[in-house]
């Protein structure tokens, strides 16, 4: 009887719980970037961390740590001005030059934003899309700049990055 009791117990537990509602993700925005507008969803954190590691190796002139964090393989920058860097050693070069100079560049993250795109044909790409003021100085004088920076992460890595900036209108 002990058991019966606690087999009708089960039974009215089990049969009262909710069903459960299928999870579909959020949309969080679209890209148009191959001509058809496409949805975008969050991404997965972790690409932020990579990041967040990136710039900081920046800030601190450390081109061993940018060059591990650069992807092997069809690696590619594009820079504010139209500059095109395609593979890790052309960017690490660039940055040798640049860190050697006056310039001191600094960057001051002020957004970070994961989001997972689908290609046409299936591909999940994971991106960062961040916010950043970069100082540096010109001719002696600090010039301050406001970056969007767009990078692609693939397998804890830096596959590809885009650079828009504009000045400080202050």
């Amino acid at each position: 009887m002990k058991n019966f009791a606690v087999l009708v117990v089960l039974v009215l537990l089990v049969s009262c719980q909710q069903p459960t509602k299928e999870v579909v993700p959020e949309i969080i925005g679209y890209d148009i970037s191959e001509g058809v507008k496409s949805p975008l969803f969050a991404g997965d954190l972790s690409t932020i961390e990579v990041w967040e590691k990136y710039i900081k190796a920046h800030n601190e002139k450390d081109l061993q740590t940018i060059q591990s964090l650069n992807a092997e393989k069809e690696f590619k920058v594009k820079g504010p001005k139209g500059e095109v860097f395609k593979s890790s050693e052309e960017h690490i070069n660039f940055l040798k030059n640049w860190f050697e100079s006056d310039a001191n560049p600094k960057w001051t993250t002020n957004f970070l934003i994961a989001n997972a795109f689908t290609t046409k044909e299936g591909v999940v790409k994971q991106w960062v899309t961040s916010g950043h003021n970069l100082s540096l100085l010109v001719e002696g004088d600090t010039l301050k700049l406001h970056q969007v920076h767009d990078a692609l992460i693939v397998n804890g890595k830096v596959q590809e990055f885009s650079v828009n900036e504009r000045v400080d209108s202050e």
